[in-house]
């Protein structure tokens, strides 16, 4: 039985933890190159600036889909990213824990 604790802690802990971390890491950089091709502070079209507008959006465009369905529209403001982002927090702070106590 502990073998098995000890697998699952390790799972959680050095797997599952970093992916969500860095799903939130991607999820601001998203978030600012947003505002920053918004403002037209840098240029959608520059090869490298779109590189990682692509990137970033197809990484959190398929999770953030459901939430936009869900919540309605308030004044053209966007709060899928900040649901999403509180989301993976509650998940990697109370769900993967007491996963590890109960299993």
């Amino acid at each position: 039985m502990r073998s098995n604790q000890s697998l699952l802690d390790g799972l959680i802990i050095y797997i599952i933890d970093p992916i969500l971390g860095l799903f939130i890491l991607l999820m601001i950089v998203s978030i600012i190159l947003s505002w920053l091709v918004s403002f037209k502070v840098v240029n959608p079209y520059n090869p490298f600036v779109g590189s990682i507008w692509r990137m970033t959006s197809v990484v959190t465009e398929p999770v953030l889909r459901p939430i936009r369905n869900i919540l309605p529209p308030l004044g053209g403001l966007d709060f899928s990213p900040l649901v999403l982002i509180l989301l993976i927090q509650f998940i990697r702070g109370w769900l993967l824990p007491e996963l590890m106590l109960r299993f």
